[in-house]
């Protein structure tokens, strides 16, 4: 028995095990199966953005046409307040709020934004005749930087001309610091005289019209300082009480809308 038992179990060890499955799966790639291949990097174009010396004269005025577009725009805020009707509509309502005896109504940014759009309704067809024959070419490309600087200036300077033609006695004044001859036309002024002549008349023209504007709120005031020393009221200050009536003839004559067709009428 115990020699059976033993063949027996020498029989069953011998034996090939049945086949079962591995707790290792293979993870091994089939031969067969396609593997993606990694996408490719987008060539990116070459840009050279290295400081050397030009190597043409076309590379040399594209530099220099370059800054001339910076120095523009960097003194675009200087050419809206001193070349357009910017400066004497800001500084007219700078006096009729001084005229009123008004402190903070209404706040400086509210007439700098009235006196932005005042400009722009009166300087709209200089901007127009220079977004038609300067700006849009030069972005089609039909016409060089050049040109465009020259059609974008003879609407600036006509306009200036326009506001001094009467009175041109600023054109004269700088042209004779500079020791130029007087000139017969427009074309024989130059731009750097006309600028500083055109600043010189707008300054006086507002002044001229703060005065006028100044005139009927000082009798008021002085109307009202009198009522008040001959009732023997000295501490009481005059504008406390003389504001509410300037304020009153302000309205009654609409004021604003006078103002601003009065000023929009002395640049045409």
């Amino acid at each position: 028995m115990r020699l059976a038992a033993l063949v027996v179990m020498l029989v069953v060890l011998v034996s090939p095990l049945p086949a079962q499955v591995s707790p290792f799966p293979d993870r091994s790639v089939p031969s067969t199966m396609n593997i993606p291949t990694p996408a490719q990097p987008t060539t990116v174009p070459f840009i050279d953005l290295t400081i050397r010396n030009p190597e043409s004269g076309q590379e040399v005025a594209f530099s220099l046409q370059l800054l001339l577009l910076l120095t523009v725009l960097s003194l675009a805020p200087s050419i809206i307040i001193l070349m357009t009707s910017f400066l004497r509509i800001s500084i007219v309502f700078d006096f009729i709020k001084r005229a009123l005896s008004l402190q903070q109504v209404p706040p400086n940014q509210v007439l700098l934004g009235i006196s932005l759009f005042l400009t722009i309704f009166v300087m709209w067809p200089t901007f127009e005749t220079i977004y038609n024959n300067s700006f849009k070419p030069l972005s089609e490309g039909t016409i060089s930087v050049e040109t465009a600087y020259r059609e974008a200036e003879a609407p600036l300077r006509i306009f200036m001309y326009q506001q001094m033609y009467s009175n041109p006695d600023n054109i004269r004044l700088f042209m004779a610091m500079r020791g130029l001859d007087r000139p017969e036309t427009l074309a024989d002024v130059p731009t750097y005289i006309l600028i500083p002549a055109f600043i010189l008349n707008e300054l006086t023209a507002a002044f001229k019209i703060g005065i006028l504007l100044f005139i009927p709120f000082i009798v008021i005031d002085m109307v009202v300082a009198s009522a008040l020393m001959s009732m023997g009221m000295i501490m009481l200050p005059p504008v406390m009480i003389s504001m509410p009536f300037k304020l009153i003839l302000f309205i009654l004559i609409d004021g604003w809308g006078l103002l601003t067709s009065q000023i929009v009428q002395s640049f045409m």
